[in-house]
């Protein structure tokens, strides 16, 4: 396993004072940062955002209430506010992300190839770190709608305007597409700098192609004849085994151990059990997965004789921790990896695409099994619990209750298990399942995120601007592509 290295962008400030320069000179930190080792940093800062489990970070687990809170239960109750959590999402993809990715490309551009590299070998490098780049800007325009995008990241612009985020959504789909042709994996890239594939080129392929994919599918209802095109044309592209899963493996001591082990065992906390709403459905399911996904608790008080089973917390309420299912002993290992992208993901999506008409190679009902299955193979089911959970009325597709949305919808939330964020945006884009904000909820489910309190102070004129042109900065705001 390649080590995963902690380099941020290091500024260097020197004394103008000749006599003291020795003095003030930092003998400790480099004077420049290689490109490769700025994207390792960009590119686990990425993974750790979207999979921590830190209540100031990353609160996807409970919007789509697969998680819930035992004590402090502001976030189950959609509380955004009393952590600054927008800001320190904004935070962590602009500065943490985009700019490591940002000064990246600027040093592997000046730099240019290793002594013996093939002119392509540059090309790729450049290619992947712009696929990130369309990755994490395609996550922030799902987390805001409007977001600054022109002058982002612009030497000297301070205060940056806010571009409309439909505008953006199809210049980044134009960038992917770019990237996409530039890659060739005849070549090495990044190697060991690479922590999700090894600087594997075909891979980076499929990834970009399985995210462009899922961008073309979420114009579905506001641009179809473009999301047509792109869903299409990615389809034959994308990653379909779990082999080519989009992953990061963590190691064994911090900073570079998994997020949700430094915060639900390191920390010494017991602030998360299941949620109700999701456990039980999964009971009523049968689901195979349940023992990937909880553990058991003894409900002994409850029935009267011992008896382990999977039981959800209340959602939104306080939940004695003992009482109820805690998150899988694997999932809380160190070294368990984080994703950004599956098999399982794809095969949804190209369900979704082939129920709305696209051509994408089979029918809604052969991706919506191939989804299940490689879900199901990914957590350690057999073959045999595969069969007998497709086999069931509530499950196949022929017979499963409502329209394609609330079958493929359901079941997506029940796959993108500890992908909160992803599960957000499916939901949000399908409206299925259907959920209902707990009884002492601030608001209804957000379906977005509200600006950073800061821009207001800091850049308020675009910030206003902003708030009205995507119809009021409020989490029940609905983006320009959550239409229905």
């Amino acid at each position: 396993m390649k080590k995963i290295l902690s380099i941020f962008l290091v500024i260097l400030v020197f004394s103008s004072c000749t006599k003291l320069e020795n003095l003030n000179k930092n003998i400790k930190d480099p004077t420049s940062v290689p490109g490769e080792s700025l994207f390792t940093a960009a590119q686990k800062r990425l993974f750790d955002q979207m999979t921590t489990p830190n209540v100031n970070l990353n609160i996807w687990r409970m919007f789509v209430q697969q998680w819930t809170e035992t004590t402090y239960t502001d976030e189950s109750n959609y509380d955004i506010i009393t952590r600054p959590i927008p800001a320190s999402h904004w935070n962590q993809l602009y500065v943490s992300v985009l700019k490591n990715l940002d000064e990246s490309a600027k040093v592997i551009k000046a730099s240019g190839n290793k002594p013996g590299d093939n002119a392509a070998v540059l090309e790729n490098k450049l290619a992947i770190i712009e696929v990130m780049n369309v990755y994490t800007y395609s996550i922030l325009v799902e987390s805001f709608g409007n977001v600054p995008y022109t002058q982002a990241l612009t030497d000297g612009v301070l205060l940056p305007k806010y571009d409309d985020g439909l505008t953006v959504y199809k210049d980044l789909i134009a960038r992917l597409n770019a990237a996409i042709g530039k890659m060739n994996p005849s070549y090495g890239s990044l190697d060991a700098s690479d922590n999700m594939y090894g600087g594997d080129v075909s891979k980076w392929l499929k990834f970009a192609n399985s995210l462009k994919l899922r961008m073309g599918m979420l114009l579905s209802d506001v641009e179809p004849a473009l999301a047509k095109a792109t869903v299409e044309a990615a389809a034959p592209g994308a990653l379909t085994s779990n082999a080519d899963n989009a992953r990061l493996i963590y190691l064994t001591s911090q900073p570079n151990d998994n997020p949700i082990y430094e915060n639900l065992v390191a920390s010494g906390r017991h602030d998360f059990v299941g949620a109700d709403t999701y456990i039980n459905k999964m009971n009523d399911l049968n689901d195979p997965r349940l023992p990937f996904y909880f553990t058991q608790v003894d409900t002994s008080s409850v029935v009267g004789t011992t008896k382990l089973a999977y039981v959800g917390g209340v959602y939104g309420a306080s939940n004695d921790y003992t009482q109820y299912s805690h998150v899988s002993d694997p999932i809380q290992a160190p070294t368990f990896e984080a994703l950004i992208f599956d098999a399982e993901e794809t095969e949804f999506l190209l369900a979704e695409g082939a129920a709305r008409g696209f051509t994408v190679g089979g029918t809604a009902a052969d991706h919506y099994n191939l989804a299940i299955t490689r879900s199901i193979e990914y957590w350690g089911g057999t073959p045999a619990e595969i069969s007998a959970y497709l086999g069931q009325t509530k499950v196949a597709y022929a017979t499963a209750t409502g329209t394609w949305k609330q079958k493929i919808g359901e079941q997506k939330w029940l796959g993108l298990y500890n992908r909160g964020f992803e599960a957000w945006t499916s939901w949000r884009l399908l409206d299925f399942p259907v959920l209902v904000a707990p009884a002492d909820a601030k608001t209804d489910i957000p379906v977005r995120l509200t600006f950073p309190v800061v821009e207001q102070t800091l850049n308020g004129a675009n910030y206003t601007a902003a708030a009205a042109a995507i119809g009021g900065d409020a989490v029940t705001t609905k983006l320009f592509w959550d239409k229905n």
